[in-house]
């Protein structure tokens, strides 16, 4: 990771008071949660490690490592120091309306420290500690023999937590739960959205509305029947299918071109439906068009939609990480998007939405907070740091903050040398 020291990203609001009808709160503890965080800075600035990093800790906790494989951490490699210091990664998490402290710290052999303590209104109580091969776990767990017999088995690759949820143990399952379902990744050139845009269900029907708003052309996402032979799967996939499933088992697939199918098994029979999108034409008819045939645009907007219906869904908890959420978008679309999502949300909202984006017309203090829009500023060294617009004291809540940002008084912008091509020239 570029993040030399630490890098902190809170979700916590601050005291400002913009906006504050669709600030969250918890009624068992003294803070206010945010909707949204807006990350902004330059090309190489460090925006998408803090994707990365996130993602990484999402699959320690969901999947882990191999027995005989080496962690598959990165850290700062530009300072000699850092490349043998432990990798650190901390949480602060809501479940069920209860905070929990989560943290680990790894280098590329082993698990160094491990920590999770669930935090009261007044005070936190620590759940277990793991420190150098050692574990310690608090008095008032069940089982406790079992917890140490548990973590005799964990491999020093492994985090416990992980191993934990693998022997049916039920204390720390929240939080493996949280980053596997609530903790939704999605990369610049993800296909998200899986099965659900296939049947007709809530989901489904509120993408397509907003695709008809968006003015796509897009009337709306269908399916069309096709026979298995239209994929090109391995061989012993196709096999799998045909023998070994059984009903009700379903999964998606996709083929080289980008376009996207479901596979389902139903009554014995498998059922391949490939995904389209469907345009009205002049005379009322319809034409349909491979999701794949669709520009760039558009096919962003099919595999964003279904985050951001999901997001506005009433008593969803969903947690969504979007990197580069402008990739291919219309600066007005992706405007929409977020304030579609932003004027969904309430003091009893539990969902979140992180982006990066280099757009900076979405920079505006008209419909987002101070402490929601922070900056990665990379330094000499090589080294990431990350602010809130709200730390900076001369960001008055009706300034025009774009200004500020691109004559590079708030960081985050690239520093271009001047002249660099006509120097090229003279020197050819």
């Amino acid at each position: 990771m570029s993040f030399r020291d630490k890098a902190t990203l809170s979700m916590v609001a601050s005291r400002e008071r913009q906006h504050g009808e669709r600030v969250a709160r918890v009624e068992q503890y003294p803070v206010r949660l945010l909707p949204t965080a807006a990350v902004y800075g330059g090309n190489a600035s460090g925006k998408s490690n803090l994707f990365k990093a996130l993602s990484f800790a999402r699959t320690q906790v969901v999947k882990g490592t191999q027995s005989n494989n080496r962690i598959a951490v990165r850290p700062f490699q530009l300072d000699k120091i850092g490349t043998k210091r432990p990798s650190r990664f901390e949480f602060e998490l809501l479940i069920d309306e209860v905070i929990y402290e989560f943290s680990f710290a790894l280098t590329r052999e082993k698990v160094v420290e491990e920590r999770l303590a669930r935090v009261g209104s007044v005070s936190e109580r620590t759940l277990y500690d793991r420190r150098h091969g050692e574990i310690e776990f608090d008095n008032s767990l069940e089982e406790s023999g079992f917890l140490e017999f548990a973590f005799r088995g964990t491999r020093d690759n492994q985090l416990f937590l992980t191993n934990s949820v693998s022997q049916n143990i039920q204390e720390f399952k929240p939080i493996h739960d949280w980053c596997e379902t609530t903790l939704q990744m999605i990369e610049p050139d993800a296909r998200f959205g899986g099965g659900r845009l296939f049947d007709d269900n809530p989901l489904a029907k509120g993408v397509n509305e907003m695709l008809r708003e968006l003015d796509t052309g897009i009337s709306h996402i269908g399916s069309e029947r096709v026979s298995l032979e239209a994929i090109q799967l391995p061989d012993s996939v196709r096999t799998a299918i045909e023998e070994q499933w059984s009903d009700d088992e379903a999964a998606t697939a996709e083929d080289p071109f980008g376009n996207q199918f479901l596979i389902s098994r139903v009554d014995g029979e498998v059922i391949v439906k490939k995904r389209i999108a469907i345009h009205k034409m002049a005379d009322g008819t319809e034409a349909r068009f491979a999701v794949s045939q669709e520009s760039d645009g558009s096919q962003r907007l099919i595999h964003l939609l279904p985050a951001f219906v999901d997001l506005a869904t009433d008593e969803a908890e969903r947690v969504y990480v979007i990197d580069e959420i402008d990739r291919s978008l219309h600066t007005l679309l992706t405007r929409r998007l977020l304030e579609e999502y932003l004027e969904s949300c309430s003091k009893n909202t539990r969902t979140q939405l992180i982006l990066t984006t280099h757009d900076v017309l979405l920079m505006d203090q008209r419909w987002m907070r101070r402490d929601e829009m922070w900056v990665t500023e990379r330094d000499y060294s090589g080294a990431s740091s990350l602010l809130s617009f709200s730390e900076y004291r001369d960001v008055r809540y009706d300034k025009d903050i774009r200004k500020s940002y691109l004559q590079g008084r708030l960081g985050g912008v690239p520093r271009i040398v001047p002249g660099i091509l006509q120097r090229g020239e003279k020197t050819t």
